[in-house]
């Protein structure tokens, strides 16, 4: 698929700051296709912007500005990306369920707050239900999330605990993410959380927002994603942005202001047009 993106994030403070370092995840992942354009507008002007690869692989594009005081931060990330298919696990022989920890599992993507013994259970009893077959396990999880809950747009806030979002059966796109994280995870399999968009324009309230979703390290198959929020999964259909063990390094804008405390508001707007 070839995928138009346009996101712009705007900060208006009460009384002008002086802007600290900011990160910005906005570029997508070489690994989710063959981007064809890119641009990025930023006003004020930075005084240094330079490009790096995080830890996990992501592009982060790095952002100093000058002394002086603005009451306004504008982003405008505009790229066009031709996506690539992703490489299905196909038919190898995967342990049974829990996994055993391996050597060449990614660790910080199997350790995490307990989840508490309902998520536990949920998770034990889908693995039953699944034969304790992994891409069973995963299937009947991805659908499972889809149909049992009440899918909402939150536009701000971190995601909620594996619990809450279990019981209310409620939650927006990074909620789900991280229930279906926290399953994985208690049956041996590492979990990430990826930020990005995607195709389908599906959203309860008509707009365009950053969507979330989860991956699962399965063996040589590598990363493998999955979309409880529209119960796929992920092809090429996604534009991967940024992946981590845990939401909070997956941001994507990072950074803050020096001086006293203001209030701040934050806009934005998404725009993704898709050609098959």
């Amino acid at each position: 698929m070839r995928f138009s993106v346009r996101h712009e994030t705007i900060y208006s403070y009460d009384t002008p700051v002086v802007l600290a370092a900011h990160r910005l995840r906005l570029t997508p992942r070489g690994d989710c296709g063959r981007v064809l354009s890119r641009g990025l507008e930023i006003l004020p002007e930075p005084a240094m912007i330079r490009e790096e690869v995080d830890a996990h692989g992501n592009p982060l594009v790095l952002v100093e500005f000058g002394p002086g005081a603005s009451d306004l931060l504008r982003i405008d990330s505009a790229f066009e990306i031709e996506t690539r298919q992703a490489t299905p696990p196909g038919a190898q022989r995967l342990p049974r369920l829990p996994w055993p920890r391996r050597d060449d599992a990614p660790d910080a993507c199997l350790t995490g707050r307990d989840p508490g013994p309902e998520v536990r259970r949920f998770a034990e009893g889908l693995a039953e239900l699944a034969g304790r077959d992994a891409m069973g396990f995963l299937e009947l999880l991805t659908a499972t999330l889809y149909q049992r809950t009440d899918r909402r747009i939150r536009q701000d806030g971190y995601a909620q605990s594996p619990q809450e979002t279990l019981e209310r059966a409620q939650g927006a796109c990074r909620d789900l993410a991280v229930l279906f994280i926290a399953c994985c995870r208690l049956m041996g399999l590492p979990a990430r959380f990826v930020s990005g968009y995607q195709a389908q324009a599906e959203s309860v309230d008509g707009q365009r927002h950053l969507h979330a979703w989860p991956e699962v390290w399965l063996g040589q198959a590598g990363w493998q994603g999955f979309d409880p929020t529209h119960g796929t999964r992920v092809r090429d259909g996604h534009v991967a942005l940024c992946a981590a063990p845990e939401q909070g390094e997956t941001m994507p804008v990072e950074g803050g202001y020096y001086g006293p405390p203001v209030a701040a508001r934050l806009r934005y707007r998404v725009e993704v047009e898709v050609k098959a």
